[in-house]
């Protein structure tokens, strides 16, 4: 099987990356495309990942009228030089449109429900749509429901070993208390209208007066004042820093999601919620989910009633329950793009 992988954020780097090097290892042939969105391109490169730049997407608040057009022809041609049999990204709205006219099957991976403008032109021409089983409405025949999330395909155990050198990378001390709290840009198109915290710069204030450190993640630019709490740590190490901190608190549900799974306590501040983020809420009590108009309010309450009562073997436990009932992602992906086990 000759499989195309696009690639448009940085978190689907890190969602293809086991398969793209296992596949590879195993001698099936494997093309990645990717766009010039943030830190895509760096993050492929730090994995040793060989890729082809499709498209550096314009910024402006039209800009999707101009950018997905643009993505979906280049994306054709690449598929008719590489000459794939499969199709595959997360979202997926050209490599859907691509199948259509091409000699190729296209798998998608999604679980974002409220992105409704882009999965209504998406979810009809894919093949398979493949979401978590906590993922929120019926999408058609071609639905596929497996359980897991996205994150597991790579911070499984299978997938990911800790390194505590990740910590003094930071700038911290060993034994030192610290939060990640990270920022999004609010650019993605299923961002359009959400929201998150209100004032930053208050919330570190509240957190280091607890005596943590609070090291930011973020997607836009920061407070002049808050620039030398930026984490220090390059983008492909984050998940160690992740897995090491004593809670998260944030507006992107990825990366609340990411923490969960590594047994970190998640604050999720933002005005849309997932179902992912519920499951995590309601079935596993890893991520705490805060949408209304005093979600920043009664974020940062939680996050500091966290770090109060902190009790390592409590999240242990709860993550030890998650992974006994949650696949291994990329064995999946192993499964549905080359019709084979994961050797």
């Amino acid at each position: 099987m000759r499989v195309l992988v696009q690639v448009n954020h940085p978190a689907h780097v890190h969602f293809f990356r086991p398969f793209v090097e296992g596949a590879r290892s195993e001698g099936h042939p494997v093309h990645v495309i990717s766009t010039n969105r943030g830190i895509t391109p760096t993050l492929l490169d730090a994995y040793g990942i060989d890729h082809e730049v499709v498209l550096d997407p314009l910024r402006s608040n039209f800009a999707a009228l101009v950018n997905q057009p643009q993505l979906t022809l280049r994306t054709y041609r690449s598929v008719r030089r590489f000459d794939a049999d499969v199709l595959t990204a997360i979202g997926g709205t050209s490599v859907a449109h691509v199948s259509t006219i091409a000699s190729a099957k296209s798998v998608v991976f999604y679980d974002t429900e409220h992105a409704t403008i882009q999965n209504a032109v998406t979810y009809p021409f894919a093949d398979r749509v493949y979401t978590p089983t906590c993922y929120q409405g019926e999408i058609g025949s071609n639905h596929v429901r497996y359980p897991g999330y996205q994150e597991l395909a790579y911070l499984h155990p299978n997938r990911f070993t800790p390194d505590r050198t990740a910590v003094s990378e930071a700038g911290l001390d060993e034994d030192e208390r610290f939060v990640i709290l990270r920022l999004v840009s609010w650019d993605s198109l299923h961002d359009v209208g959400d929201s998150g915290f209100a004032n930053v710069a208050d919330v570190v204030s509240a957190l280091e007066d607890t005596g943590v450190r609070v090291l930011i993640t973020s997607e836009a630019p920061l407070p002049a004042s808050l620039e030398d709490r930026r984490a220090a740590v390059p983008p492909h190490r984050m998940h160690h820093l992740q897995y090491y901190a004593d809670a998260y608190i944030g507006e992107s549900a990825t990366m609340a999601t990411e923490s969960a799974v590594l047994g970190t306590p998640a604050v999720f501040i933002s005005s849309s919620r997932r179902g992912y983020t519920d499951e995590l809420e309601s079935k596993y009590g890893l991520v705490f989910n805060y949408d209304d108009e005093r979600r920043e309010e009664r974020g940062l309450r939680k996050a500091l009633e966290l770090l109060d009562d902190y009790d390592d073997e409590e999240w242990a436990a709860k993550r030890a329950r998650l992974l006994d009932e949650k696949i291994d992602t990329t064995a999946l992906l192993f499964t549905v793009l080359l019709g084979t086990p994961e050797p």
